[in-house]
């Protein structure tokens, strides 16, 4: 059984009071609905699964030690887009993944990013104050307990994805994917780069490096880990490659311009941060309509890339086209 069933169950047997009958019988009809035709559909089809799954994976707050398990629930269990289980969820109906095999490394891609958040808001790193709209975990409760906060997510995530329900050999194909994402060659290494790079100037490329590491390494991993649960009779396509590539840089690129034309209030975060920390963005290098230019022409690309894979793509250009929508 899986972590995700298995805590659906406990749930029932411990809730049965508050109705979780209902909770966990639309859990299981969001798992074999097919597709809607509607991407905003599948969209809103998804996501109380995606909640659900990341509720299961995480400890009650009441579990010793209660405060650190309160705050990775605020850290996780907030506000978000949940781009990257969506994503993973998406390239799975490219190969008729069962959401059940999705679950687990759509859950751990997440908890890495919700990790990576409370450490890059950190004072030795970005400093910021304020993330989706609230307080960061380290203003909430304390720098301290922030550091522990994203340690035991990065830990949990593994925990979770090593109850796939798959075979030996795809754990370790996924355990390894999500490692290295993650790890000083993904993500980890992005944020060294970033960090290297306060105050000093980046050309095109090492900009686009750092990027590809910091954010777009977890977005690949999103994309690869569904081709993985498919199983080795589905090898990586490189067209996911491409589409992963494309739209985690316009992801970014758009968060930069997010930050000059946006306000606080708006952004959810501080706005305009980059510029006075002296970071190096594609605004900066490229200037605003290059920078939006750009944005456009890899979600253009993005779209290009998924015309010769097999499978329901639709959820897949849907999510490009929902990155697109927030450009300004």
């Amino acid at each position: 059984m899986s972590f995700l069933a298995n805590r659906a169950l406990m749930t029932l047997r411990s809730s049965a009071q508050k109705q979780p009958m209902n909770r966990f019988l639309r859990l299981n009809n969001v798992a074999y609905d097919r597709t809607p035709a509607s991407f905003e559909q599948w969209r809103k089809a998804k996501l109380p699964r995606i909640q659900f799954a990341l509720e299961c994976a995480l400890p009650p707050a009441t579990t010793e030690p209660p405060r650190l398990h309160h705050a990775m629930r605020y850290a996780v269990l907030g506000t978000g887009k949940r781009l990257r289980p969506l994503l993973c969820h998406a390239a799975g109906e490219i190969f008729s993944v069962a959401p059940d095999a999705l679950d687990h490394a759509a859950t751990a891609v997440e908890l890495i990013h919700a990790a990576s958040l409370v450490h890059d808001d950190l004072p030795a790193l970005d400093n910021d104050d304020l993330r989706r709209g609230r307080a960061t975990v380290h203003v909430q409760y304390d720098e301290a307990l922030a550091i522990l906060v994203g340690d035991a997510l990065f830990a949990q995530a593994f925990n979770v994805l090593s109850q796939t329900p798959a075979e030996a050999e795809c754990l370790t194909r996924l355990v390894k994917e999500l490692a290295g994402a993650s790890g000083s060659i993904g993500l980890t290494g992005g944020e060294a780069l970033d960090l290297a790079a306060v105050g000093g100037t980046l050309d095109v490329m090492q900009l686009q490096t750092l990027h590809q590491m910091k954010t777009g390494s977890l977005i690949r991993a999103s994309v690869r880990m569904a081709a993985l649960c498919a199983g080795s009779s589905h090898p990586l396509i490189p067209e996911l490659d491409h589409y992963a590539n494309a739209i985690g840089l316009a992801l970014q690129i758009i968060d930069d311009i997010h930050d000059i034309t946006l306000d606080s209030a708006t952004l959810g975060k501080t706005a305009g941060k980059d510029a006075r920390d002296g970071k190096a963005t594609y605004v900066s290098v490229h200037g605003l309509p290059m920078s939006r230019q750009h944005a456009t022409q890899l979600i253009e690309q993005a779209h290009d890339s998924l015309q010769t894979l097999p499978g329901n793509t639709t959820p897949l250009h849907g999510l490009a086209d929902m990155i697109h929508r927030h450009l300004p």
